[in-house]
């Protein structure tokens, strides 16, 4: 259906520029972006004071749907990404049953066809004995294909090295891989059983899912890559020893690239005191010092791109001892808060962020006309009132789960609006009437 709508007065970040300027979007595209700009729209939005930025592409996120619907579904973390700022989403394989073949990929793209306030797309998981259909892959079907090659559920563990050596040599698309070996964390739990018999304690989690643990597997992963030429995209990254394994430099030049993710770029080991299991992930949020590089690495653009691993658990599955605790947190309504926070920190400037959570996520997976503000580009964005300031209460969380880990926290920026696919489906705690989603589309 036709629409058209008029953004008035923003101040444009884009590209590394700020400039003020009216944008003009018609069908989902901008048409025009000019210092001022008068013409008919449907709706017109009064952007003054604001900021708008190409909207957050989040290329990690488990959503849930299909089969662990009483943590989340497609359509509820999706209308709490978009409450943050987040346009278009890449969701991971882990459900019931495991996203494993293009049968169930395709199962995903319909259920998010009609429940989804972002844009989607969906990796194919790698298993032991599914070589074949990530061969088979149409490169343009997938975000990427996701492999384990640490602890995961069910028959998603990838430890077997010769299929390992096949997934790098033949896959058709960008491999992402978690990256944490499990000899090392199975060992690491033993010895923590026997330091603490009486039970382990949650700051023991750094040393369980430990530095070595991360360096061991993801060494391995650029060791394949650089011996098959894989586009490898090694995700959240937790440690300063394994950003020895990337150069910086322009995000075009690079064939193996690596994330790191909101809550291990925002908090440290220190925080385990206060936030506990709410704050329990895999990988593990370390030590400051490793908190610190990371932040570092971002400027320096050896990170490439910033994610946020949205992982909900019900408060019944974090509310247990440590060792029984759910691993993971939501994050999509908090993210792009806490990357404005250390810009406001002064830690990052915010055309790094913007390239960290747009520009270069869509380069990175060659999505087509989406992550930047252009003419003919479909019209993501997202305005920020970076005066205005939130405080995150557990009675606002979106998040089907009902929690965030950053409850108490005061961001000093604030979403004002997200704008998917040329409608705006956040705008000061009000929802689109109308799901504007679509499914990405790769250029490969």
């Amino acid at each position: 259906m036709s629409h058209s709508l008029l953004i008035l007065n923003a101040r444009v970040a884009n590209e590394g520029l700020e400039f003020e300027s009216d944008v003009l979007v018609r069908d989902g595209r901008i048409e025009k972006i000019a210092p001022s700009i008068d013409a008919d729209a449907d709706q017109t939005l009064d952007a003054a004071g604001l900021l708008l930025m190409p909207g957050f592409i989040d290329d990690q996120v488990h959503f849930r749907e299909p089969g662990l619907t009483h943590k989340g579904d497609i359509a509820s973390e999706s209308r709490a990404a978009v409450a943050g700022g987040i346009t278009s989403f890449m969701e991971m394989p882990n459900t019931s049953p495991p996203t494993v073949t293009a049968e169930r990929l395709e199962e995903k793209y319909a259920i998010a066809e009609n429940s989804s306030h972002c844009n989607y797309s969906f990796y194919l998981g790698a298993t032991n004995d599914n070589l074949e259909d990530i061969q088979r892959l149409e490169p343009n079907h997938a975000a990427g294909i996701k492999i384990f090659m640490g602890a995961s559920t069910g028959n998603m563990l990838v430890d077997d090295p010769v299929t390992l050596d096949g997934i790098f040599r033949d896959a058709p698309c960008i491999v992402a891989t978690h990256c944490e070996d499990t000899p090392t964390i199975t060992a690491n739990q033993a010895a923590a059983e026997a330091q603490y018999p009486d039970g382990i304690p949650i700051s023991a989690h750094p040393d369980i899912r430990s530095e070595d643990a991360c360096y061991k597997s993801s060494s391995l992963a650029v060791e394949l890559a650089k011996k098959h030429g894989t586009r490898l995209h090694v995700l959240h990254l937790t440690t300063g020893r394994e950003l020895d394994l990337f150069t910086p430099g322009p995000i075009e030049d690079k064939q193996i690239t690596v994330e790191a993710c909101v809550h291990h770029l925002f908090f440290s080991a220190d925080d385990y005191a206060e936030r506990g299991n709410y704050i329990k992930c895999n990988p593990a949020i370390k030590a400051r010092q490793n908190r610190d590089a990371l932040v570092a690495a971002v400027r320096e653009d050896r990170i490439d791109v910033i994610a946020t691993d949205h992982a909900p658990h019900t408060l019944a599955e974090k509310d247990v001892p440590y060792p029984a605790a759910a691993a993971g947190l939501p994050l999509v309504q908090d993210a792009l808060s806490v990357v404005l926070e250390l810009v406001h920190r002064g830690e990052l400037d915010l055309h790094t962020a913007i390239r960290k959570t747009s520009h270069d996520v869509a380069r990175r997976f060659q999505i087509v006309d989406r992550g930047f503000i252009r003419e003919g580009y479909w019209a993501d964005l997202t305005l920020l009132d970076l005066a205005g300031s939130r405080t995150v209460a557990r009675e606002d969380v979106l998040s089907k789960c009902g929690w965030s880990p950053f409850e108490g926290l005061t961001f000093s920026s604030r979403i004002a609006a997200t704008i998917v696919s040329g409608a705006v489906a956040y705008r000061d705690g009000e929802f689109g009437e109308h799901l504007s989603g679509l499914r990405l589309e790769y250029d490969r």
